[in-house]
Order: C-alpha cells, then structure tokens, then sequence
C-alpha cells in the first residue's frame, strides 16, 4: 500500500477511481480526482499548503509535489493546482503552480512558486518554469528558462487528451493486474 500520512489530522482524499503506487508518498491536504494516477516513486508533499489533482491526470515516476507556506507577504501561498486530463512526466518537479487542464510537462521539467501553465500547452523535457511566469494556451515552450517556440499543432492538441486518456486505460490495467510479492 502506498504511503498516506496525515498532518496534523489531515488526510490525503484519493478517488476511489484512482491509481496510487505503492512506493509513492502522499502527505497532508491533498485531493485526487477520478481516475487519475500517481505513479512509483512520488512525493507529494502538502504540508504548508494544499495540493489538488484534477480528473484523469497522470503524475509518473520520481515526481516531486511540493506547496509554499502562506506569509505575511504572500497570505495563501502557493499551493499546487494540477487540472483535469494533465500527463506531468517522469522526475518532474511542480513547485507551488498552477497546471491548467490539458497540459504535458515533459520529463525533468521543473515549474515554481506562482507559476501558472494555461490549458493546452507542452512543455519540453528538461525545461524551466520561473517563478510567476504564464505560459499562454496553445503554445510549445521549451527551454531553461522556458521560451515560447510555436502555436501547438492540430495532432499535438490532440495529443494531450490523448496521453490521458493512455494513462487511464495503463492505471486501469495496473488496478487489475498488479500486486504485491511478498
């Protein structure tokens, strides 16, 4: 089973539709939505913050999920909002942003404090995302910082509700036909 831990009595509140890896760690004020997958090796981390996960969302192997405090400065910090139909890839890091609905953030990508990614969008592997940066819908950004390359073409919109839609038919699978060996 994988590791949920509450803090400070609060737990994380998984769909009963969704996938979550045995070797992955939730902890906190997180939210997961139907039919959506989190994958070996997560750390989600909501500790200061709250984290939310849309529907049919995927969030593969070694991703880090982290929030920042609420301040002074700053009165809700930032939590984490992942949307609806989002493939975030392997070794992500998504750190206090916003992840509007079908996006692909591609491996190793890293996306900080107040940054907000709208609908429709990729991001390359590899790629980062300062801090307070918008990504506009419809674009390919790819780049350290991230830059805007090109609009996203007609196969590649549908790319993205397609890669979902991939991983909801694999988490399906997996809920079926993976187990434990002791």
């Amino acid at each position: 089973m994988s590791k949920l831990r509450s803090y400070k009595g609060i737990c994380p509140q998984i769909n009963k539709s969704a996938y979550i890896d045995e070797s992955s760690v939730l902890v906190g004020d997180i939210k997961i939505g139907e039919d959506s997958s989190v994958w070996p090796f997560v750390s989600a981390r909501a500790d200061v913050n709250h984290i939310y996960i849309g529907n049919r969302t995927n969030v593969q192997d070694g991703t880090v999920l982290h929030v920042t405090h609420k301040s002074d400065s700053n009165p809700n910090g930032y939590p984490l909002i992942i949307g609806n139909d989002v493939t975030v890839g392997h070794k992500v890091m998504l750190h206090g942003c916003t992840i509007k609905d079908r996006v692909l953030v591609g491996m190793a990508a890293i996306v900080l404090d107040g940054a907000t990614i709208e609908e429709d969008v990729m991001i390359g592997a590899g790629s980062l995302v300062p801090p307070n940066k918008v990504l506009e819908s419809g674009y390919l950004y790819v780049g350290s910082p991230v830059k805007q390359i090109r609009p996203l073409k007609e196969q590649e919109l549908l790319f993205l509700k397609k890669s979902a839609q991939n991983y909801v038919e694999n988490k399906n699978d997996y809920l079926e036909h993976v187990s434990s060996i002791s």
